[in-house]
């Protein structure tokens, strides 16, 4: 049978080992997202007027840059494809 506290060692939250390598490098990662997202979502809500209107900018202006690209890439087709 194996020790009750080898069972619990994968539910505690703590790893038995510490991780290395890789896991290391993702487990930062992941909680530099995490310090960045609530971040964001705390300046979101402080200044809640200012993050719609950026949010609102940012998608007009790719909205417009992409329409651009789509009208000068049918401006230099020579065939069109109703003939």
């Amino acid at each position: 049978m194996a020790d009750k506290q080898n069972l619990n060692a994968g539910f505690t939250g703590t790893p038995a080992e510490q991780p290395e390598g890789l896991t290391k490098a993702a487990k930062l990662a992941a909680d530099g997202v995490k310090r960045e997202a609530y971040a964001v979502a705390s300046g979101v809500r402080d200044h809640p007027h200012t993050a719609s209107a950026l949010l609102l900018g940012t998608g007009i202006l790719a909205f417009g840059l992409g329409y651009l690209l789509g009208r000068s890439s049918t401006e230099n087709m020579t065939r069109r494809y109703w003939r």
